[in-house]
């Protein structure tokens, strides 16, 4: 992740916060563009597959899960990043209680990437005709 730290100053209201928390959201964004090959493989997988949702869902409530579905393992691929930042920037020594918290990390993202692997499949066999959803 990139050291650089922006400020929160506390003072700010309405607009100018709304403003801010964008600008640490977007800031946030290009630092795991630019530090997680797995985040950019997920989101080629996301835009690459969100017309295909289109294709295979039959409504909008499928189109919603299957496109929700990919979002989730972006959600928590970030989530699981902040996670990993937070254990590194507490020191390079290996220690057991790091680990843990980083394959906690990594179990969550794995269990995450079930979530649309489960909704794609069943939609995209209801698709093809195979089953009733």
């Amino acid at each position: 992740m990139c050291a650089k730290q922006t400020s929160k100053p506390h003072n700010l209201r309405g607009g100018a916060r709304l403003l801010a928390a964008f600008r640490n959201s977007k800031a946030g964004l290009r630092d795991i563009w630019i530090s997680e090959e797995a985040f950019r493989l997920e989101v080629v997988i996301f835009i690459l597959a969100c017309p295909i949702a289109f294709c295979i869902g039959s409504g909008p409530g499928q189109v919603a899960l299957l496109i929700g579905s990919l979002m989730a393992v972006l959600i928590i691929e970030i989530l699981n990043s902040a996670l990993e930042a937070i254990v590194d920037r507490i020191g390079p020594e290996q220690h057991e209680l790091s680990r843990i918290a980083k394959d906690l990390g990594s179990a969550a993202v794995l269990l995450t990437a079930l979530f649309p692997a489960t909704a794609w499949g069943l939609i995209f066999l209801n698709f093809l005709g195979f089953i009733e959803v």
